[in-house]
This record gives C-alpha cells, sequence and structure tokens, in this order.
C-alpha cells in the first residue's frame, strides 16, 4: 500500500482490509510512521511516536482491527507513558494508570502509536505552547489547527492517522474538527467513562471521544467506547442498537431548530451563515421542519463559568508531588494569571459556578425542548492565524480579556458541555479561500442515535470526502 492511498482511507476501511489479509496492522503502524515522518515536520502535530509503535498491543479483532490511533497529551492516559498536558510544569511526568478509555480502544484494535499537541493544560482554542511549539493548520499552515484537540485534529486532516482521540470541555473536539475538515462529535455527558481516575472531569463539563473523517467511523468509536464502568457518576440510558446498525435506519421527520444569529460578541461570517442556512434547506428538503431559534444564554452569564480555582487547587497539589514551583519558569503567561486569580478567590466561588451550571442547564433545556435537533454554526469564523488574544502564551492578555474572547468564539460550543447534550461537527462546506466550515448538529440528551441517521444523511447528500488540505500524505 502507498502513503497516499493508506491516507484516503478511514479507520473503518482500513480494518477491513486487514480483516481480509490484504495489508497487515503492522505494515499500517509503518506507513503511519512514514506519513508522520514526512509531514510532522510542517505540522508539528504530534509531540511523540513512540519507538516502540510496530509492537503495542491491540486485539486482532474488533471495529479498528489493527489501525493506528494517536492519544491526545490530556485527559485519557495509558500506564508506563508520557503525560505532560502540554505544560513545563508536567515535564516528564508518565502515568501509571490505564484509562477505560485506552483498554476499550486495545480491545477493539486500535494501535495507539504517539501522542498529540495540545496547548498548555488544554486551556484555549488555539494549540501552541512554550514546551511544544505551534501545531499548524493542513489546510492553511499560518492558521491554527484549533484546540484543545488540535494535534488530533491536524494528524488526522494529514492523514497520519485516520482517526485521533480527543477531549471536549467547551468545544475541544468540535473547534478542531470544524477547522480542520473533519467529523468531531462530543458525546451526551456520562456516553464514555472517564474512569477508573476521571469520571466526571470538569464537574461533567469534559468528555472523551475521538475526532475522524466519516460518519461510519464516528458510529463505529461509539460503539466502543460507549458505555459504564464502575464508579461512574450516574449510568445514562443505553442505546437500543448498535449506532453502526443505526446507518441502516430511516431518519424520520424532525423539529430542528435553526440558529442563524449571533451568540456571542464575535459576529457571524457571512460565509458561515450561507453553511447553516445551506444545510437547513437541504434538511428542509428531506422532510424536517425548520424552525428558527433565538441565541440560548447571555455571554456575559456564560464567561463567569471559569474553573480557575478547581484548576488552582490541582496544579498546586501538582506542583507539590512534583516538587516543583509555579512561576513563569513553569506556567504560560495566561494560564499563570488564571492561577493566581483561581488561587485568590473565595471557596464559595466555586459554589457559585455549581449554582449558576445548574440554572443554566435548566433554562436552556426548557428552551430547547421542543425540538428533536439544533443546526447551528459550530464556529463563528473560520480558522484564525496564529497568535493574538486567544494564545495562552501572550503576556498581553488579562484574565478577563481570555475569558471573554473565549466565550466570544466558543459561542455555539461551550453552552451544550454546559447542558451535556450530544454534538457534532460535520465538514460540510468551505470559505471562498478554501478553509473548512464546520455545521454542528446537537442532540437531545442522550440521543446519539439520531445524530448518527442525520449526520449520515448529510454526508450522503453533501459528501466531503473529495476535499483534501494543502499539506497531506503524497508519498509512493
Amino acid at each position: 500500500m502507498r502513503l497516499s492511498e493508506y491516507a484516503k482511507y478511514d479507520a473503518t476501511g482500513l480494518a477491513s482490509l486487514v480483516r481480509t489479509r490484504e495489508v497487515t496492522a503492522l505494515e499500517l503502524t509503518q506507513l503511519a510512521r512514514q506519513v508522520h515522518d514526512e509531514i510532522n515536520p510542517l505540522i508539528n502535530a504530534v509531540i511523540e511516536f513512540y519507538e516502540d509503535a510496530e509492537t503495542v498491543a491491540g486485539a486482532d479483532a474488533g471495529s479498528f482491527n489493527g489501525v493506528p490511533f494517536l492519544r491526545k497529551d490530556t485527559g485519557a492516559t495509558e500506564a508506563g507513558r508520557l503525560q505532560e498536558h502540554g505544560s513545563r510544569l508536567f515535564k516528564g511526568c508518565r502515568s501509571d494508570t490505564d484509562s477505560y478509555f485506552f483498554r476499550r480502544a486495545r480491545e477493539a484494535g486500535l494501535r495507539t502509536v504517539g501522542r498529540t499537541t495540545i496547548p498548555e493544560l488544554a486551556s484555549t482554542v488555539m494549540t501552541e505552547s512554550i514546551v511544544n511549539g505551534i501545531t499548524g493548520n493542513p489546510w492553511d499552515l499560518k492558521r491554527s489547527a484549533g484546540g484543545s484537540s488540535g494535534g488530533a485534529a491536524a494528524a488526522v486532516a494529514a492523514g497520519i492517522t485516520p482517526i485521533a482521540h480527543g477531549s471536549d470541555g467547551g468545544g475541544s473536539i468540535r473547534i478542531p474538527a470544524s477547522w480542520c475538515g473533519l467529523v468531531g462529535l462530543n458525546p451526551s455527558r456520562g456516553r464514555v467513562s472517564g474512569g477508573p481516575h476521571n469520571q466526571d472531569a470538569s464537574s461533567g463539563l469534559s468528555r472523551e471521544f475521538v475526532l475522524c473523517r466519516t460518519v461510519r467511523d464516528m458510529a463505529a468509536a461509539l460503539d466502543v467506547f460507549s458505555g459504564p464502568h464502575p464508579g461512574d457518576p450516574f449510568i445514562i440510558v443505553q442505546p437500543s442498537l448498535r449506532y453502526l446498525e443505526e446507518l441502516t435506519q430511516p431518519t424520520g421527520t424532525l423539529r430542528v431548530g435553526v440558529a442563524r444569529t449571533s451568540w456571542g460578541a464575535i459576529d457571524l461570517d457571512p460565509e458561515v451563515l450561507h453553511a447553516v442556512e445551506a444545510t437547513a434547506t437541504l434538511l428542509e428538503g428531506m422532510g424536517h421542519t425548520i424552525i428558527d431559534i433565538d441565541p440560548l444564554y447571555e455571554p456575559a452569564e456564560y464567561s463567569k463559568f471559569d474553573s480557575a480555582p478547581t484548576t488552582a487547587i490541582w496544579l498546586e497539589e501538582a506542583a507539590r508531588t512534583l516538587g516543583r514551583t509555579i512561576s513563569s519558569d513553569t506556567l504560560e503567561p495566561v494560564n499563570l494569571k488564571r492561577y493566581r486569580y483561581g488561587r485568590d478567590l473565595p471557596l464559595s466561588q466555586t459554589w457559585d459556578v455549581q449554582e449558576g451550571l445548574r440554572r443554566m442547564r435548566s433554562r436552556v433545556g426548557e428552551a430547547i425542548h421542543g425540538f428533536d435537533i439544533l443546526l447551528t454554526p459550530t464556529m463563528p469564523i473560520v480558522a484564525v492565524p496564529h497568535g493574538g488574544i486567544y494564545s495562552a502564551v501572550n503576556p498581553e492578555v488579562s484574565v478577563k480579556e481570555y475569558l471573554e474572547a473565549d466565550t466570544a468564539i466558543c459561542q455555539y460550543t461551550g453552552i451544550f458541555n454546559v447542558t451535556g447534550q450530544p454534538s457534532v461537527s460535520l465538514p460540510l462546506a468551505q470559505s471562498s479561500s478554501g478553509l473548512p466550515i464546520g455545521v454542528q448538529i446537537v442532540g437531545r440528551f442522550g440521543d446519539e442515535a439520531t445524530l448518527v441517521r442525520v449526520a449520515r444523511d448529510l454526508e450522503d447528500a453533501r459528501p466531503w470526502h473529495h476535499r483534501c488540505p494543502k499539506v497531506r500524505a503524497e508519498g509512493s
């Protein structure tokens, strides 16, 4: 198999080739390494391609038999592997625990061959850090791949692996999926276990999943990673069918709420609005009922939900354990300011945040209860140039400016981390300059099945597989 052929297959397709013995799992790992060696110097998406990648464990069966996989440098862990959270404070740290996520990955045949870049502490929408540098967008290297799962997205878009681990606490899967032209699902709260040590990450705001190129890979990954484990805070309703089986089921007629207006301080780019309107027209032509919806919350209210107090406690405990000091030598400018800000807040602030989240969940839930799905932009604008106000490396940005900027650019994503609903970014459009535009579909809580069927319908009606970024595996 040539590199260019390898890069054209999705994970399901590669697994099928292994199953029929047209290629071996070892050959796929070798191809992934070749693409990495060719492409990663350009995009800087992979921190570490494991030296022992050709011998990593993985089942000889399952949906993803033999497919190379990458791990984000935060969140779910692999025992014995480095996990540095993109930070000098955690340099050299290794996990002593296999998360349930990676146990399931191995059981499904995924071979984890390395780890990907993130912004320090997964804190911003741009994947750039002092310790690992800037991750470029394969569609335009001068622009951001997004964050915080930006390394994962850039690696998949460029063809290093067809699927990669990500996590999403405010848009961190969907943002890079939108800017890199990928499928990025943030599952319902509780759909994918964070165990054994992180079952309720960020008070339930953050979830683990993957970035991929096709809806069938998304469905197959749901089948692999879904399901409860002992110690989970609650058990979400389980699906009646496997998600791959949902790809063969009829969608039915849905009530679709459509967001055509800005929900934050950044105006909606006309080309992004056009992508949403074109998708609404497409859904209407499929027989669904389209109803416009107003913004669901006030940006000033959302920007108060900063995790700085709990992050400060985590950082202090980590620093004590590691025998290190929190300073400008170990944390980037914005994160150091957020640490000091969170450290100085009273403990009652944490209660205020939790109560505010509860009120917002209730209010937004009531407002959208009558809809089967929502259709929104994923991001209000296309991928931005590197640096600026969204970068934690920028010494000029204050905590207040950071929170306001983050709320503005994540105006369509973070709210559904609060409500716990599943939401997926689909690469349904491109700008006039050729940059990807993601459109977000939001489902009812616990109803990934409807998202799978709608995403399938949209992929069939408006396929994106022919679009390729400028930087992609082309070797012979």
